[in-house]
C-alpha cells in the first residue's frame, strides 16, 4: 500500500488525471476498476476518478510495491548542460530568453528541447524531484520557432502552467518583436490575410482571399529605424498562426533577413557573409501578461523584456 499526499502542484487537477499520471503505464481501464473495488480511495472513501483535488487530499493505493512499480515510470532524459538565459523566475514560472536554434518543444522523441533543458535546470537546483515528475511535469506555455529567438514562459507549478498556457490562447499577453527586414517601410500598418499549411513541407502559404482550410491572420507592425534598403521593425502579433510574422511580411514584399524558407536568397547571402547570420533576424523581445488570477494575480500588467541577441544587436549598432 501507498498513501500520495496531494501537493500544491498536483491540485486543481481531476483525480483520474492524477493517476493516470502517477501510474502512468497502466490502462485508465485498470484505473476505474481500482477505485470501484476500493484498492484506490480519496480521503478513506470511494471515489469515482472525476473528483478535483485539493492540496493535502489523500490518496491511497492498496496495491503492492510490485504492482506500483511494474506501472509506473519516471522518465527523465539525460541532455547535454544548457545555460539558460532566465530574464524571471518565481515559484510558479520562468522566463527564459531562448537562443536560436533550440526547439521549444521537442518534434521527436529524440530531441532536446527548452522543455528538456528546463527540467533539468530545476531538478539540478533542487526544485523539483524525479519522483515529483510522476505527477507533474513542468512545460513552455508558448512556442517559438527554432530559429527564432526570444521570450518563451515556462510553467513551474500547474497553476503557473495552466493559467499562463489559458492565456497565450485566448491571446490577452500581449506579444512584441523585433525583426530586419528586406526595403524601406515608412509607416506603420496593420495587414491581414489568409493562412494555410502544408503539413508535409511544414510550411504555410499567406491568401489574400480566403481559401478552403485557410485561417484568418492579423498582423501590425511598425518602423523603428531604417538603413541603406533594410528596415527594423517592431511586430506585434494580433493573430498568433505557425510561421506568421515571416510568410506575411514576405508575402507584401518585405522578408525578413535571414530566413532561409519564406526570404529573399540574395538578401539572406549577403547578410551571411557580412554577419555570419545563420537564422531570421526575428526575436520576440517583450511581454505583458493581462489581469491574471490567483495565484498569479501578483504578475498582473506586468512586462518583461529580453535583449537582442549579439549578431542582431550588432546590426542595429553598425546602422548607427
Amino acid at each position: 500500500m501507498q498513501s500520495l499526499i496531494v501537493s500544491k502542484n498536483e491540485a486543481g487537477q481531476r483525480l483520474d488525471k492524477l493517476l493516470s499520471k502517477y501510474l502512468n503505464l497502466a490502462e485508465k481501464s485498470f484505473l476505474y476498476k481500482m477505485m470501484r473495488k476500493k484498492n484506490i480511495t480519496l480521503n478513506g472513501r470511494k471515489c469515482e476518478g472525476s473528483e478535483k483535488l485539493a492540496e493535502g487530499d489523500e490518496v491511497k493505493l492498496f496495491l503492492s510495491d510490485e504492482t506500483i512499480e511494474k506501472f509506473s515510470r519516471v522518465k527523465l532524459q539525460e541532455v547535454k548542460k544548457v545555460s539558460l538565459n532566465i530574464i524571471y523566475e518565481d515559484e510558479h514560472i520562468l522566463l527564459v530568453n531562448k537562443p536560436a536554434g533550440m526547439l521549444s518543444q521537442k518534434a521527436k522523441e529524440s530531441d532536446e528541447s527548452l522543455v528538456e533543458y528546463m527540467i533539468d535546470y530545476l531538478v539540478s537546483s533542487g526544485q523539483l524531484s524525479t519522483d515529483q515528475l510522476r505527477s507533474f511535469r513542468p512545460s513552455v506555455c508558448n512556442r517559438l520557432d527554432r530559429n527564432t529567438s526570444g521570450l518563451v514562459v515556462g510553467g513551474k507549478s500547474l497553476p503557473g502552467l495552466q493559467i499562463m498556457s489559458a492565456s497565450f490562447k485566448d491571446r490577452s499577453i500581449h506579444k512584441y518583436y523585433h525583426c530586419v527586414v528586406k526595403g524601406k517601410i515608412s509607416d506603420k500598418q496593420v495587414i491581414t490575410g489568409y493562412l494555410t499549411k502544408s503539413e508535409a513541407t511544414n510550411q504555410v502559404t499567406v491568401h489574400k482571399q480566403e481559401v478552403p482550410g485557410s485561417a484568418p491572420i492579423v498582423t501590425e507592425y511598425e518602423p523603428v529605424e531604417w538603413y541603406e534598403g533594410y528596415t527594423l521593425l517592431k511586430v506585434t502579433l494580433i493573430t498568433g498562426r505557425t510561421h506568421q510574422i515571416r510568410a506575411h511580411l514576405s508575402s507584401i514584399g518585405h522578408p525578413i533577413v535571414g530566413d532561409y524558407k519564406y526570404g529573399d536568397s540574395r538578401v539572406n547571402e549577403e547578410a551571411k557573409k557580412l554577419y555570419h547570420i545563420q537564422s531570421q533576424l526575428l526575436h520576440s523581445y517583450q511581454v505583458t501578461f493581462p489581469k491574471l488570477p490567483e495565484p498569479l494575480a501578483y504578475l498582473s500588467g506586468r512586462t518583461f523584456y529580453a535583449p537582442l541577441p549579439k549578431t542582431f544587436s550588432k546590426i542595429c549598432r553598425d546602422w548607427r
